[in-house]
C-alpha cells in the first residue's frame, strides 16, 4: 500500500503539471484544419477544456480505485483503463492549445476529489468498484455525446478526438460489467450526475 501510495502521489503529479503522453495517434492529426470563426474556436476550446478536466478527474477515480482494489486482476484492468485515460488526457491538451485556449484553474481541485473519491468506492469492495467505474463511463459517454451535438459541424478535427473517446469510454464500462461491476442504486447515479453538472459548468468558463 505504500508503494501505490508513493507511485500515486508521483502519478498524480505529472497528471496536473507535466505533458501527458500517447502511444495511439492523435485522433484527426491527418485531417485539414477549418478556418473557425472566434465564436466557434471558444466553445470548441471550452468544450475540450471540459473534456480535458473530465480526463483529470478520470484518472485521479481509477488511480484511486486501483489503489484500493483487492483483487489483483481488477486493479490490472484499471491500471490498463488508466492509461488509455492518459492518452485521451493529452488528445484534448493538444486540440485545447491548437484552438488557442487553456486547461482549467480547477484541475488540482478536482483531481483530489476525485481521488478520494476513487479510494474510498475501493474499499467498499471490488464488485461496487466496478459498478461505479461502469457507471461513471455510461455517464462520460453520454456526456460526450452531447458535446458531439454542440461542436461547430466544422471543427472535424476536435470532433475526431471526441469521437474516438466517445468509442474507448463503452469499452472501459463494458470491461468493468464483464469482471463482476454491478448496478448502482438510483440515488448514487442521481449524486454522480449532479457531482458532473457542476464540475462541467465551472469547468466551462474557469
Amino acid at each position: 500500500m505504500i508503494d501505490r501510495i508513493i507511485v500515486g502521489f508521483d502519478k498524480g503529479l505529472r497528471t496536473l503539471f507535466a505533458p501527458a503522453s500517447t502511444l495511439r495517434p492523435q485522433p484527426g492529426e491527418e485531417l485539414h484544419e477549418e478556418n473557425l470563426s472566434p465564436e466557434e474556436k471558444r466553445l470548441s476550446a471550452s468544450l475540450m477544456r471540459i473534456n480535458h478536466t473530465g480526463e483529470i478527474c478520470a484518472q485521479a477515480l481509477y488511480q484511486g480505485q486501483a489503489m484500493t482494489a483487492r483483487n489483483r486482476e481488477v486493479a490490472k484492468s484499471l491500471e490498463q483503463a488508466s492509461w488509455e485515460e492518459t492518452e485521451h488526457l493529452s488528445w484534448t491538451e493538444t486540440r485545447i492549445r491548437e484552438l488557442g485556449g487553456r486547461k482549467s484553474f480547477l484541475n488540482p481541485l478536482w483531481y483530489t476529489g476525485s481521488l478520494a473519491i476513487g479510494a474510498g468506492i475501493g474499499f467498499i469492495g471490488d464488485k461496487w468498484n466496478l459498478g461505479f467505474l461502469a457507471e461513471t463511463e455510461r455517464q462520460v459517454e453520454r456526456h460526450l455525446a452531447g458535446h458531439l451535438e454542440r461542436l461547430p459541424e466544422k471543427d472535424i478535427k476536435s470532433r475526431a478526438v471526441v469521437e474516438q473517446m466517445k468509442y474507448d469510454e463503452i469499452q472501459h464500462a463494458r470491461m468493468a460489467t464483464s469482471l463482476g461491476g454491478v448496478e448502482l442504486p438510483l440515488p448514487a447515479k442521481f449524486m454522480m450526475k449532479l457531482s458532473s453538472k457542476v464540475m462541467t459548468g465551472l469547468t466551462f468558463w474557469v
